[in-house]
């Protein structure tokens, strides 16, 4: 396999890949979609929401806010030493309290753990009016796109012409779009080996 970058940007990066088969660059695109593992909170507790926006709402767009993490020490619970009862590898929490009035951003969320925070400081939440209050305990996780979106770590597409694939891939995630490619090779091979080991 030979790559080339023809294009590469902050959230995008555009390949030509030569020495493969249309069935290995559909898995390529089919594991950068859904098997990279990113962090997202997955539950969060309310003690107070004055907001106009309900529970429900605020809680989805919590667990949409793409969060930083550490690749080489927080791993997927099913994967951690505690069987994914939770500890600080599997599980992070983050806490928010704010007073209107004025908007509630991804910014006010506090963390944990430092190497677990929103990678953009300027997403909204909701908007609270004077004397408004809104408090929360959230726990975040690490979680592949195919069981939700919000652990999608990207976008690709491509296409295929004289042997010669384009591949364009988009970040949605804390992974840089090349590291998108390079992760996603590397769980083909950890499924190849684990496929290996049972035959």
């Amino acid at each position: 396999m030979e790559v080339k970058i023809l294009e590469e940007g902050k959230d995008e990066i555009k390949l030509e890949v030569t020495g493969i088969t249309p069935g290995i660059a559909a898995m390529i695109r089919r594991v950068i979609i859904s098997e990279i593992p990113t962090m997202a909170i997955e539950w969060v507790d309310f003690y107070k929401n004055d907001s106009i926006l309900p529970d429900e709402i605020v809680a989805h767009r919590l667990g949409l806010i793409p969060l930083t993490f550490d690749k080489s020490f927080h791993t997927l619970p099913n994967k951690c030493d505690c069987n994914g009862k939770g500890c600080p590898k599997c599980q992070v929490k983050l806490y928010l309290y704010k007073k209107g009035p004025g908007y509630v951003y991804s910014g006010d969320l506090k963390t944990t753990d430092e190497k677990v925070k929103p990678l953009y400081d300027k997403i909204p939440i909701t908007y609270l009016n004077e004397n408004e209050e809104i408090e929360i305990e959230a726990i975040a996780q690490l979680g592949i796109g195919k069981e939700h979106s919000k652990w999608q770590a990207g976008n690709c597409g491509y296409s295929y012409e004289n042997d010669t694939f384009k591949f364009n891939i988009e970040t949605t995630s804390a992974y840089k779009p090349k590291e998108l490619f390079l992760e996603a090779v590397n769980v083909i091979l950890e499924k190849l080996e684990d496929l290996k080991q049972k035959i």
